[in-house]
């Protein structure tokens, strides 16, 4: 029976992939929860146990489930053979479990798991730079920008490991790492898909709909987002304006441009666009917040844009890829019903109860309250996501 279900579960990348990145979010949540309400003391700060491991241990697992299956489609090869991402799987469910175990327990063993983590990213981008290369497609752009965002994020990577020995710089140097782990790693791993596979999407939806993304759109979002990975380095938010609003101005217009058919789509689709709606708002909230330094700095805005971001394009899109390649690969027609409708809208609330959150100190409102208030709705609605869309990949196909 074990072997017959094994056999199943590990049949498809996204299956361990999507189950153990959704395992580990919960898990890590409930972390965040239990040293925030002071029920458990963690020797790590904040920019381990929460910034790190949303980074570097769960989000990616979540999106390797997704490229394991995509890469050789968009390059024309052959899959990614069962061997080689299940062992892959195994590595990274065992440093993750490491990491989560050793942050409670004994602190000082989370780098062995952490550098653990590494080493199989390092191998995980060899195996997508691997089957980029052998392609003999002209157009790689989107693969390519994949692999670049890959290839920062495991330098980042490496930079925070370094910052857990204490030096003079160390703190400057995990800035840097989770700086440049969300902005040039992450958000660019989940733009560059979802500028691919939402305008593809969309056509299936929307039949009329054309697809009119501008030329070196990648290359001009990199290059933004590592002016403010940079200017970021300085801690002087009135710096910020200099990269966000040439980001919220290109991306709103590359938006406009798209013309994506929210009214005339179902929730499978339009939860995709509310993903990427929210991108733009978090780098006007970036330029409120830069705005506003000149004028009241004792205003405190607490990392509203980077939850923005995490909360509301992150979430939203992985929910919204996760619930359609679940339904579609498990033998179902893509669909969201009343229930993932719910989830879709609980998301979208959760998120503004978290920027709300990051304002609340200055309306003398409790922030902890709020902030746990937010993180205990995010992990109840991941649960209830599980319970519906989880299981299936557990049962496996």
């Amino acid at each position: 029976m074990i072997t017959s279900w094994y056999k199943r579960f590990s049949s498809q990348p996204h299956q361990p992939f999507f189950s153990s990145g959704i395992f580990f979010f919960i898990l890590f949540m409930a972390l965040f929860v239990a040293s925030y309400s002071n029920i458990l003391t963690l020797d790590k700060s904040v920019l381990t146990y929460h910034a790190y491991t949303m980074i570097f241990v769960i989000f990616i697992q979540f999106f390797l489930g997704f490229l394991f299956v995509v890469f050789p489609r968009f390059l024309m090869q052959v899959e990614v053979s069962k061997k080689d991402y299940m062992n892959q799987f195994f590595v990274y469910f065992i440093s993750s479990i490491g990491i989560f175990l050793t942050l409670i327990f004994y602190s000082k063993l989370t780098i062995l798991f952490q550098f653990s983590l590494l080493v199989i990213q390092i191998f995980s981008f060899i195996l997508l730079f691997k089957i980029h290369k052998k392609s003999l497609m002209k157009i790689k752009e989107d693969t390519k920008w994949v692999l670049i965002a890959f290839f920062v994020g495991l330098i980042s990577h490496f930079l925070f490991i370094v910052s857990s020995f204490e030096f003079n710089y160390s703190y400057i140097v995990s800035k840097i790492a989770i700086n440049s782990g969300f902005y040039l790693f992450l958000f660019m791993i989940v733009f560059t898909i979802s500028q691919r596979m939402i305008p593809f999407f969309t056509t299936a939806k929307a039949p009329d709909y054309k697809i009119n993304k501008s030329p070196k759109l990648l290359e001009t979002i990199f290059s933004l987002l590592v002016l403010k990975v940079v200017l970021l380095t300085f801690d002087n938010v009135k710096l910020n304006l200099i990269a966000d609003i040439p980001l919220f101005i290109l991306i709103v217009k590359e938006l406009i441009k798209w013309k994506l058919p929210t009214f005339k789509v179902p929730a499978i689709m339009w939860v995709l666009y509310l993903g990427l709606y929210w991108i733009p708002v978090a780098f006007f909230i970036s330029i409120i917040e830069s705005s506003m330094a000149f004028i009241a700095p004792e205003i405190f805005f607490e990392k509203a844009v980077i939850h923005t971001i995490a909360l509301g394009y992150f979430v939203t899109v992985l929910v919204g890829f996760g619930t359609r390649v679940i339904l579609g690969h498990s033998g179902s027609t893509p669909h969201a019903n009343n229930f993932a409708i719910f989830i879709f809208i609980s998301i979208q609330v959760i998120t503004l109860l978290r920027i709300f959150a990051s304002f609340s100190t200055n309306l003398g409102l409790n922030y902890q309250f709020l902030l746990n208030l937010t993180a205990i709705l995010l992990v109840i609605g991941l649960l209830l996501w599980s319970s519906k869309y989880i299981t299936i990949l557990l049962k496996g196909k």
